[in-house]
């Protein structure tokens, strides 16, 4: 057995028993025993204090423990190569040589890295404990080359090593070390790893690189670095756990609570001198790895970190942040977001006005960002040219996936009529404790109005039609449809909540383009909205203009008419040149004479302003443009003319400048209609006739002395000399010998609206309305004696005409056992001869009913005329065509 060193007998020790300039003695030979380098060295004089060193370095790098732990050449090979790798002055840096030889060496031998990394990891603590930061600096050097060089399947090896390691650098309190381990780890992150790992845990990263985006270093510099390195970090994260199933899922809401507000704070701090541009870059990354079942985990952390930092006032960051958010997750996700926006305005319904503006804002851009998206995802629109039309069976108002129509609407509605009470009560909470203004809930709803606008640009025609008639629907009209306003605030809210929602539907109406009039004003809208022409609210009568005008104007015309003027270039104008569709064809016939006359009843309201008189103006422009067709221009000709005698005879107890107005206005119109499609040139000279009349001694009726800022009209009474009107015999004269000559007999005759007992509000009356009046007509009848009493029509009357009633119910039940004995048993003879005989017991009632109803017109004289021959009896010629 080859002898060995005494344990009590150390090397310095032995050193130092030499004389000065003597040579050590030379240990024996023995085969599995190798000298370090530095004991053959040439110069003698320096041998000593190298031996010595070496020896130091032995005894600070291995554990006591036998021959092995104090001898440098018994180590094992790993730690030798790992030990060369340090060079005597850390600024010289990694030894490149030697770390080749150690690359090359766990490369041949990568059962070893487990062990090359533990010792690696051992090194840099014991270095960091002493505080000699460059030698620390190369182990982590070191340990980076080694995961470069093993991305194999025994890079498992290293990690956990090195990730024990970052951790104690990053544990550190030195801002240089946490930039290094954040360095070291992004490019561990880089690294494409060929086989899984299933227990690594990254928790801690999270949290730590999250911190540093939140450091406050009192140097501005350090602190930059620092923040910069902590989203380099969580980059870094997220590159490495987001792909990856088996890693830890960072889209869990605890992380998403760490990374999110880090990433907000920087890139709310959007200066030359923050790293906002890093933290974009970061923030879209992490959102574009974003799969559906996390967008809302995503999301919510943004919410509340806007929320707590108040910074939904003001909308500016907000918008920005969400404008990444839909730039930058895909496009078929995008609706997740909306939907999470759309439940935060219901969270936020008690907050101030200034906070729920600023989510309608971002809900505003969020929609024109994602008009492309689910939102309303346009699909093609099937034929809906006939008046039935049918929405298919995957219409986006039946879809389950995403927010629908319904609900964006119905939010953004909500919001409009909760402002409302909020901005008459002055408190936006049922206490009474929160106070608001005016002017912050008038903000809020025209955000809203706004909103509702783009979201529906998103969506296809035929599906804008649908919100059309849902907002419609939701308008409080009294007896119609339900009120909106709350008990609080009563008629006033109401009015406001109408006015809002009209001009929701003017946000709507204007980018409405559409085929043909009768899809875009169905029965079941265009009535409720006529309705509102006959409102005592001139706000509203000016809205239901202004959306009846979007509506039928599909060349945009009205924008091109900036005022009334009876000097109007029509020119200017895109005129139609085919004929009238068969749909428009179809929409003149059922609704155009219920269009013309609201539009004269609503003449006669004495509260409307120039802004309704050019409203009119403009509406007459685009139907003459839009319906080109004889018997359209031939109705709007009459039209004119009897808003012409409406003026003239002031009926309607109008006053001066209205009439004045009803002239300027029927002036201008007749102008234009002059000069579109194929009237001939007489109307032309009979219109200008009349203008130049006007010019010389009535300027007052014309536009441009009436519908100005300081208008002029005569004082008193309005009288209007026949030279200075349109006359219909004239105008009938000048049509004559044209393709007018066929409707030249409907223009002599005068228009007169079908003026019926409709309420203010258009309500269709019942059948018991009907019989009430009647009654009430016929009592009034009956109180004057000169008049005819004739017997009353009741319900009654009209039962006991039609069938007869029996006394009682057992009588009635043995009846109808007779009738079915007789049917089963009498012969066919006798069952014909009973049913002619009813027959002619019913015919002889309905000719009593028909009696009592068909009453011949009271004579002059205040006598009974006889009985004239009802129009069922008349004996009409045989070429008498219906």
């Amino acid at each position: 057995m080859p002898g060995s060193l005494p344990r009590v007998v150390t090397v310095p020790a032995l050193l130092s028993s030499l004389p000065r300039g003597a040579n050590p003695p030379s240990l024996p030979s023995f085969p599995s025993i190798s000298l370090p380098r530095v004991v053959a060295m040439p110069t003698v004089a320096e041998a000593p204090r190298r031996l010595l060193q070496d020896c130091c370095s032995v005894l600070d790098h291995q554990a006591s423990g036998g021959v092995c732990g104090c001898c440098w050449a018994l180590r094992p090979r790993y730690k030798r190569l790992v030990d060369n790798i340090f060079p005597e002055d850390p600024e010289d840096g990694l030894v490149k040589a030697n770390m080749e030889k150690l690359t090359f060496f766990a490369l041949s031998a990568p059962e070893k890295l487990d062990r090359i990394a533990a010792y690696l990891s051992e090194r840099l603590t014991r270095e960091l404990n002493r505080h000699r930061y460059g030698y620390v600096c190369i182990a982590l050097e070191a340990m980076e080359q080694l995961l470069l060089a093993c991305h194999c399947q025994s890079i498992n090896l290293l990690v956990e090593s090195f990730l024990g390691t970052l951790r104690l650098l990053l544990e550190a309190d030195r801002p240089h070390l946490h930039i290094l381990a954040t360095s070291s780890f992004v490019k561990f992150a880089n690294i494409e790893e060929d086989t899984p790992s299933y227990h690594r845990s990254y928790d801690f990263f999270v949290s730590r690189f999250s911190e540093m985006c939140h450091s406050d270093h009192e140097d501005p510099d350090t602190r930059i670095k620092i923040r910069v390195s902590g989203i380099r970090g969580l980059q870094g994260v997220i590159r490495k756990t987001v792909d990856d199933e088996l890693q830890v899922n960072i889209w869990e809401p605890r992380h998403m609570e760490q990374i999110v507000p880090a990433l907000l704070v920087n890139l709310e701090q959007g200066n030359s001198d923050s790293p906002a541009e890093q933290t974009e870059v970061c923030f879209r990354e992490l959102l574009g790895r974003a799969a559906y079942g996390h967008i809302n985990n995503a999301i919510r952390p943004v919410l509340m970190h806007l929320d707590s930092r108040s910074l939904w006032e003001g909308g500016g960051f907000a918008v920005r942040c969400f404008q990444i958010i839909m730039f930058s997750i895909q496009s078929q996700h995008s609706h997740l977001v909306i939907q999470q926006l759309l439940g935060h305005l219901d969270a936020n319904s008690r907050s101030p006005a200034s906070v729920r503006a600023g989510i309608v804002e971002v809900l505003s851009e969020a929609a024109v960002i994602e008009a492309t998206g689910s939102v309303g995802e346009p699909e093609p629109e099937p034929d809906r040219t006939g008046p039935d039309r049918v929405l298919p069976s995957d219409s986006f108002l039946l879809r389950a996936a995403g927010p629908t129509v319904l609900e964006v609407f119905n939010t953004l509605l909500r919001q409009l009529r909760q402002s409302v009470d909020y901005q008459l009560t002055g408190y936006y909470d049922n206490a009474g404790k929160h106070k608001t203004t005016s002017f912050h809930e008038k903000t809020l709803q025209d955000a809203v109005i706004k909103t509702i606008g783009s979201f529906a640009n998103t969506l296809p025609v035929y599906q804008r039609s649908e919100v059309m008639l849902f907002i419609m629907g939701k308008i409080p009209v009294p007896g119609i449809y339900p009120a909106l306003g709350s008990p609080n605030t009563g008629f006033e809210g109401s009015r406001m909540i109408q006015v809002m929602l009209l001009k929701s539907l003017l946000q709507v109406s204007e980018r409405y383009d559409s085929s043909n009039l009768l899809t875009a004003l169905p029965s079941s809208f265009l009535e409720p909205l006529l309705s509102f022409t006959l409102m005592d609210d001139p706000e509203i009568r000016l809205l239901v203009l202004s959306i009846l005008t979007s509506l039928i104007d599909r060349r945009h015309n009205a924008a091109r008419i900036t005022a009334v003027s009876v000097t109007f270039d029509v020119s200017v104008l895109e005129q139609k040149e085919d004929r009238c569709s068969r749909q428009d064809n179809l929409f003149i016939r059922k609704h155009a004479q219920r269009l013309y006359r609201h539009v004269f009843l609503a003449c006669k309201e004495e509260s409307n302003g120039p802004s309704h008189y050019q409203a009119l103006f403009i509406l007459l422009v685009v139907l003459s443009v839009e319906l080109v067709s004889e018997e359209v221009l031939v109705d709007l000709i009459r039209l004119i003319l009897a808003l012409q005698e409406m003026g003239v005879s002031n009926q309607e107890s109008l006053s001066v400048w209205n009439r004045c107005s009803l002239h300027a206005v029927c002036a201008a119109a007749l102008h234009v209609l002059s000069q579109t499609g194929p009237p001939p040139p007489p109307l032309h000279q009979h219109v200008t006739q009349v203008i130049e009349s006007r010019q010389k001694g009535a300027p007052h009726l014309l536009p441009e002395s009436v519908l100005c800022d300081q208008p002029r009209i005569p004082n008193g009474d309005l009288k209007v000399d026949k030279d200075l009107l349109f006359v219909q015999s004239k105008v009938c004269e000048a049509l004559t010998g044209s393709s007018y000559s066929t409707q030249c007999e409907r223009l002599n005759t005068p228009y007169t609206p079908q003026l019926t007992d409709e309420d203010r509000l258009s309500r269709k009356m019942s059948i018991a309305d009907t019989i009430s009046l009647q009654i009430a007509i016929d009592q009034e009848a009956s109180a004057d004696p000169q008049k005819p009493q004739t017997e009353q029509i009741t319900f009654e009357m009209l039962k006991n005409a039609i069938e007869d009633s029996g006394g009682v119910e057992e009588e009635e039940r043995r009846k109808r056992m007779e009738v079915v004995e007789r049917f089963q048993t009498a012969p066919f003879e006798e069952i014909a001869a009973l049913c002619g005989s009813r027959t002619s017991l019913l015919q002889s009632k309905l000719d009593r009913v028909f009696d009592l109803i068909v009453r011949p017109p009271p004579s002059p004289s205040g006598q009974p005329s006889q009985r004239s021959t009802p129009v069922y009896e008349m004996k009409f010629p045989d070429l008498c065509v219906y």
